[in-house]
């Protein structure tokens, strides 16, 4: 079996320097900026970037910059990617933007109502390889404290795309602060 040609591009969000890589069938994985303060991934010289990349790029950065965009129309490739995990990244795709479910909320609208289900959402989705195309970053605990974000920056980078996208709770001011 041939393993698919990827190709990868970087570009600036107001979360940092990101970047993505796709093959001819959809995007592969999203690079979050490093949690160290390096610079974030190159851009590879001399890549041609398909239209619905250019899209997805589009999205991301809409999406951190606070403003709505639906990124479940962009085509992911999910080769290698087992039948649960595609079943979380799905119903998890369908959180708008600005707002938060929790893992077992997610597990629900799967169709498991089984205890280990909330369980099963998290383990799947601190494997996803693709942060904001898939906002792993909306999914919460059920008292909406921030649990497992394996991405670079680990928590604060949750909770800064929670407020980037101005989601209730995360990053307002108290009023009585």
């Amino acid at each position: 079996m041939d393993t698919p040609v990827t190709r990868q591009v970087s570009f600036d969000t107001a979360l940092g320097r990101c970047a993505v890589r796709w093959s001819d069938a959809g995007i592969t994985g999203v690079l979050l900026p490093h949690r160290d303060g390096r610079p974030g991934p190159a851009i590879e010289d001399g890549v041609a970037v398909p239209p619905f990349v250019r899209r997805a790029i589009d999205g991301m950065r809409a999406v951190l910059d606070g403003r709505a965009a639906d990124l479940r129309d962009i085509p992911l490739d999910e080769a290698g990617i087992d039948e649960l995990r595609h079943a979380v990244y799905a119903a998890t795709r369908d959180i708008p933007p600005g707002t938060t479910r929790s893992y077992g909320k997610v597990a629900r609208a799967m169709g498991r109502l089984d205890h280990e289900g909330a369980r099963d959402v998290g383990a799947a989705l601190a494997r996803n390889p693709f942060p904001i195309i898939v906002p792993c970053h909306r999914v919460v605990a059920a008292n909406g404290a921030l649990h497992g974000f394996s991405a670079p920056g680990g928590l604060a980078t949750k909770r800064r795309m929670l407020e980037l996208e101005r989601a209730p709770g995360y990053g307002q001011q108290s009023l009585f602060g």
